[in-house]
């Protein structure tokens, strides 16, 4: 639950999402679920080597649905994250769980 309520926090900030497929899609955080699927809207998308890869269909889409199980990494801008924050919740959340 940590990690949903810190992207919680992130909605409306700009994200870049790396999929499994080595596919990343930048855009605006829309929403995100319990089980960290995240909505994206005005999205831009590149593939390895720059390009949208094996997707050129996915330079049309303006907003993406993208499933938890699929996201390799999600990259967050620097001055949005709160690390000494994050590492207390971190902390808490691991004596709770004892």
């Amino acid at each position: 639950m940590l990690f949903f309520s810190f992207f919680k926090s992130l909605v409306g900030k700009d994200v870049v999402v790396e999929l499994k497929n080595e596919l990343s899609i930048c855009g605006t955080l829309h929403s995100v679920d319990q089980y960290l699927n995240i909505k994206l809207t005005d999205i831009t998308v590149a593939g390895v080597g720059g390009g949208a890869g094996g997707c050129p269909h996915m330079f049309a889409v303006r907003s993406c649905f993208i499933r938890g199980s699929v996201v390799r990494y999600v990259q967050l801008p620097a001055d949005e994250v709160d690390t000494h924050l994050l590492q207390d919740a971190a902390r808490k959340e691991a004596v709770s769980a004892r």
